[in-house]
């Protein structure tokens, strides 16, 4: 039985309640044969989910990374009365090796992922995050980073806006939306997230029949390009597997079909099964690897599908509704089938 979930709610009266992390108990239940050990939360955000770990068990230790540095700030806060069992680190998860070198391991017991946009980022209306507030067009993560949703917006030409936002926001109005931002631009520059959402849907028009608002797909394209947030997910996933020790788990968790599909794709890659032409669907084992791909048994599935929120706690968090959770355990020799939960 797990033990009772924390609150996710500041309990001081501070202004704004902690992100409320989805899947929680899913996560850790799959994550319980880790808790002797350590796990990498490695989008760790104000602390929910590595909260939830830290309870369940008083021998688990956490190292927490995020880009985010007001995100971690409020995480180091939250979780200070662990101690030495919460190490906050300020780094882009897709440099992992480094900060466990920096960390003096070479392998660990678990790895957390979870690629969604935290409620702090969508309601600090400066962020420029979403269209409910107005805010800056910035929707940087990692505050480092030069290149704003601004300096795309006002810069990128026609053709180059269209393919970003079809590209990553798989939006089947593009052209009609990169047209209309042109437009709008050639009279005075677009600063402001309200302004764009306004632009947008004016292009969009009344033919979309969608319950989601006319802007989110091309929000949704903006923000993976101002971050890159899909460049290097495969180099990690290799990463992060090749991290694990014997039975370690991987948990990662997706909130729109272009992540999930390479998540997807590359967990599969690691139990060995081959998509070359030459031998397709062929399964290699870890000291025998696909010679032409790489492909091996390095990962055994513990999702058949992907998990999804229950109908209970999309009630509860909305933004929940699109998360999808796959996770595997790396191999010690086991038979490459799906372990059922």
């Amino acid at each position: 039985m797990l033990q009772p979930l924390p609150s996710w709610e500041f309990n001081s009266g501070q202004e704004r309640a902690w992100h409320r992390p989805v899947l929680v108990r899913e996560v850790v239940e799959l994550l319980r044969p880790c808790l002797d050990g350590v796990i990498v939360d490695c989008t760790v955000g104000t602390g929910g989910h590595a909260e939830a770990l830290l309870l369940a068990s008083e021998r688990v230790r956490v190292i927490g990374i995020d880009w985010d540095q007001e995100a971690l700030a409020l995480a180091r806060e939250r979780l200070q009365s662990y101690g030495d069992r919460f190490v906050p680190i300020h780094e882009d998860f897709k440099r992992l090796n480094e900060v466990l070198v920096r960390q003096g391991l070479s392998t660990v017991e678990g790895i957390l992922v979870d690629l969604g946009v935290s409620s702090l980022q969508l309601e600090t209306a400066e962020r420029g995050f979403s269209f409910q507030w107005e805010g800056p067009l910035d929707m940087r993560m990692d505050r480092r980073r030069t290149v704003t949703a601004a300096e795309l917006v006002n810069t990128l030409s026609e053709r180059d806006l269209a393919d970003l936002i079809f590209r990553y926001g798989e939006e089947p109005a593009a052209s009609r939306i990169a047209r209309a931002i042109v437009r709008a631009r050639a009279h005075r520059p677009i600063q402001t997230t309200t302004e764009l959402a306004e632009i947008v849907a004016r292009a969009v028009g009344a033919r979309r029949t969608t319950r989601i608002h006319p802007a989110t797909r091309t929000f949704q394209a903006l923000r993976i390009a101002v971050n890159d947030e899909l460049s290097g997910l495969e180099s990690f996933l290799d990463m992060a597997i090749e991290r694990l020790a014997p039975g370690g788990r991987l948990v990662i968790i997706s909130f729109h079909s272009l992540e999930d599909r390479v998540i997807k794709h590359r967990l599969r890659f690691h139990t060995g099964r081959c998509d070359c032409a030459i031998r397709r669907g062929a399964v290699w084992r870890e000291v025998e690897p696909c010679p032409h791909c790489g492909a091996a048994r390095r990962l055994v599935l513990l999702t058949r599908r992907a998990i999804r929120p229950s109908e209970a706690e999309v009630r509860e968090n909305p933004r929940a509704r699109s998360a999808k959770l796959r996770a595997g355990v790396r191999s010690r020799g086991e038979p490459l089938s799906a372990i059922h939960l």
